[in-house]
């Protein structure tokens, strides 16, 4: 009897401790991690009579070594509005707001007398963003018919960094603010808050996050975003396109930067961009994502694609050789190096080291109709699933011809057009063993109880054999030591794969320009463990024809600095069984 009732006593014991610890952890949230939160909503409630405070989770960047850096988070102030039917003097209230307004959105002048002559309405908000300062200094004032209240709104401290990736926050149809392009749509389930989150029952807000952690949802509700991008490779990319851009007068100048092996996006930037903190003054057309959206002919830097087709498929070898005549014509149309220069009898090798048109038509000849529509197919015939809204479709309608000549044009890039992203996904199969994976920009949500769930992105699409993605691998790689600058481009210590991509515009009328280009340069390093792939464009840059006068530079930087950066080991001039002994050589 005894033992039953000292088991009963422990047994009551845990659950008034288990209770009181229940407890304690709520009022920890309620006090420490909300405090801000309810005294702000009372502040505003007592001024206001109840009208909603804004709420929404924050989006981090991640430095290398693991500290969050705020891309999107909330910035506290006050907002004035009037009462029309209590304000007196209004020429008076315009100068005491505008004299402490330096730093709001605040109506002109005489928009501000129409709204104080609505004499029927008794609210109209006039002025937001003030700072603490210029908020407590016009309270101090009480001004009749002027009220100041709590407010807080979307801040992106890192202005324009990131963002076009980022998006912003904005008024729909409605009077609802959500995320409306970047990943505060993509997110807007998990970064959007409900009006009553602080004050739900909290047994049902730790079950729901326990559910949230046993399923492995990417829309979980309640959380902040954590994102892959890192802050100081993403402002040196972005630093790069803008002097690309400006240099040569380009529409527009984009570049991914990507780990091959996990599809994790390290940088993602445009140029021209815009600062999400002055949305007054944004060009609408620049809140897209052209890397997601926009399609593109990229050129040459689709041969090393065709050439690792061929080589998977068993037709050919890098010892085959053909016989380049420079020139050929295919369906009576004339397909010709971008020199026009016949090499005669050369290896496989040279395709790819000279950028030959003739040679890629050569190979997608040999493959056949059937099996480069195959290849090409599993290649760009679905979206990545990057975690980025309005993802734009691959245009392969000439994969669903007979004609051979489109083909051959496609094997070179040209007559068929993908996404930025789609691009640097299929090259990454080159550099992960012939395998694609999943692109995308955010790595894990924490949530609100401060548990952080990793997300799962671990779907792959077999493509080339590890072998076939090896030997085109060891092509890029001569190319890089050998005619990039002319040999002055090799690294001693680090193998490089690269190709250099140029392409003729589309005119509206269906032809090409003759003096108008895209030009795109892809890469990735060390050649046969690969750390990083980048992805450059620039579209219509002025008085330059070829890509590598305009980007191999930028390349070569990037590759340097993210050396330099992430330190990343050296694969030569060390023993190293993974790299061949002729890497940096032509086979």
């Amino acid at each position: 009897m005894r033992a039953q009732f000292r088991s009963r006593i422990r047994l009551i014991l845990l659950l008034v401790v288990c209770a009181a610890l229940l407890i304690l952890v709520r009022l920890y949230f309620v006090q420490i991690v909300n405090g801000d939160d309810y005294a702000q909503k009372a502040d505003r409630q007592f001024a206001s009579g109840g009208s909603g405070l804004f709420d929404r989770g924050s989006i981090y960047l991640t430095r290398k070594d693991g500290t969050l850096i705020s891309a999107a988070t909330l910035s506290s102030g006050f907002l004035v509005a009037i009462n029309p039917q209590t304000l007196a003097d209004p020429e008076a209230a315009y100068a005491a707001i505008s004299a402490v307004a330096s730093s709001s959105v605040f109506l002109s002048h005489d928009a501000f007398l129409a709204a104080a002559g609505k004499k029927s309405q008794a609210y109209i908000e006039v002025a937001h963003h003030l700072s603490n300062e210029e908020g407590q200094a016009l309270a101090a004032q009480d001004v009749p018919g002027v009220q100041v209240l709590r407010e807080r709104w979307r801040y992106y401290p890192g202005g324009t960094l990131a963002a076009r990736s980022i998006g912003i926050v904005s008024y729909g149809s409605g009077d609802t603010l959500a995320g409306r392009t970047g990943l505060e749509t993509a997110y807007d389930g998990t970064l959007s808050r409900s009006g009553d989150a602080l004050y739900k029952n909290f047994f049902a807000e730790l079950f729901s996050n326990v559910g949230n952690l046993l399923v492995n949802a990417r829309d979980a509700r309640e959380g902040d975003v954590i994102t892959s991008i890192e802050p100081e490779v993403q402002a040196r990319l972005e630093h790069d396109l803008k002097k690309v851009t400006d240099r040569y007068s380009s529409e527009e100048s984009g570049g991914i930067i990507m780990d091959p092996a996990t599809g994790a996006i390290i940088a993602l930037a445009v140029y021209p961009t815009y600062d999400g903190n002055d949305l007054q003054n944004v060009d609408p057309d620049l809140l897209g994502n052209p890397l997601v959206e926009h399609v593109h002919e990229f050129g040459s830097i689709m041969k090393p694609l065709t050439m690792t087709s061929g080589l998977d498929a068993g037709v050919i070898t890098p010892e085959t050789t053909y016989n380049d005549t420079g020139c050929i014509t295919v369906s009576t149309r004339q397909i010709c190096n971008w020199d026009h220069k016949a090499r005669g009898v050369i290896p496989m090798q040279q395709i790819i080291l000279q950028s030959l048109n003739v040679g890629a038509s050569w190979i997608a000849e040999k493959l056949g109709q059937d099996e480069f529509r195959q290849y090409f197919t599993k290649l760009f015939g679905q979206k990545t699933g990057v975690d980025l809204p309005n993802e734009g479709r691959a245009l392969l309608g000439n994969l669903s011809t007979t004609q051979q000549v489109n083909f051959d044009n496609m094997s070179f890039g040209q007559g068929i057009a993908v996404t930025p992203v789609q691009m640097i996904r299929a090259l990454g199969s080159l550099a992960n063993g012939g395998v694609m994976v999943e692109p995308h920009l955010v790595s894990a949500i924490r949530l609100n109880s401060g548990i952080t769930r990793t997300l799962d992105w671990g779907a792959t699409v077999p493509v080339f054999s590890a072998e076939a993605a090896r030997e085109t691998a060891t092509m890029m790689t001569a190319l890089v030591d050998q005619k990039l600058e002319n040999g002055k481009a090799i690294i001693p210590t680090m193998s490089v794969a690269a190709k250099t991509g140029t392409a003729q515009l589309p005119t509206p009328s269906g032809g090409y320009y003759s003096d108008r280009f895209f030009h795109s340069f892809a890469g990735f390093f060390p050649s046969y463990n690969p750390r990083f792939i980048i992805l450059l464009y620039t579209n219509d840059p002025k008085h330059v024809e070829y890509a590598s006068e305009t980007l191999d530079a930028t390349f070569l930087d990037l590759v340097h600095f993210l050396i330099d950066y992430y330190q990343v080991p050296p694969d030569r001039g060390v023993a190293n069984p993974t790299v061949p002994p002729q890497a940096a050589t032509t086979p």
